[in-house]
């Protein structure tokens, strides 16, 4: 993080409980050599993955499969200029293991919109980082983390 700058830098443990609270949170991915970013549902798994559900044929999965990706949450409020960010930074694949899919169709994230073959789109969180900002009047992240 860069010091100085009106934010607290979260620990990973804050990281992860904030971000499970999210409902909607932000890939990052590349498509057509370009940085793109796609709003999504998801679920964080036992071990802190990232876990998306989406359409077999979606664009999303050709585009992210076995690549590196970033998955991004927030909440911000701006009247009380108060808010955090999470990144989580990983290796995204599709789930193949027909066990492991049907935990997920039982635990995991629902589709939004959902398909008539859905996919779930683990992405490991190799590095996972997040921010504060300390400036506005809500108590501290830390404060409402256990």
């Amino acid at each position: 993080m860069y010091a100085n700058d009106g934010f607290r830098e979260l620990q990973r443990p804050e990281c992860l409980h904030l971000l499970a609270s999210a409902p909607v949170g932000r890939i990052v991915h590349t498509r057509h050599a370009l940085p793109a970013v796609l709003p999504v549902n998801f679920s964080l798994d036992g071990d802190g993955a990232v876990v998306l559900r989406t359409s077999a044929s979606s664009e999303l999965v050709r585009a992210i499969d076995g690549a590196v990706v970033a998955f991004e949450a927030d909440e911000m409020d701006a009247a009380t200029r108060a808010g955090w960010s999470v990144v989580v930074t990983g290796a995204a694949s599709v789930v193949t293991d027909a066990a492991e899919h049907e935990r997920l169709t039982r635990s995991g994230p629902r589709s939004w919109v959902p398909a008539p073959r859905e996919v779930f789109v683990r992405i490991e969180p190799e590095l996972v980082t997040g921010r504060e900002l300390v400036g506005g009047t809500l108590r501290p992240a830390a404060a409402r983390w256990p």
